[in-house]
């Protein structure tokens, strides 16, 4: 899973290197409008809906952290 979430922020955002990146919301990798978009694809990937009040910069902040969100909404 955690390969699948990497490929997706990269076809998102290819010019960053998220790989080295502690928080991608606080290094500004990822905005507003980057996370309602994740969103809409890690639902699209998973079959899942992401609770409106899950979508905060916290869960956003890496990889680990979006693969808790994703295996939350999956009822993991």
């Amino acid at each position: 899973m955690n390969e699948q979430i990497l490929d997706m922020l990269k076809e998102l955002r290819p010019e960053y290197d998220f790989e080295t990146s502690v928080d991608f919301v606080m290094d500004g990798l990822l905005d507003s409008f980057d996370i309602v978009s994740i969103c809409g694809m890690l639902e699209e990937t998973y079959g899942i809906k992401i609770d409106g009040l899950d979508i905060v910069p916290e869960n956003f902040s890496s990889v680990a952290a979006i693969r808790s969100l994703v295996e939350k909404s999956l009822g993991k």
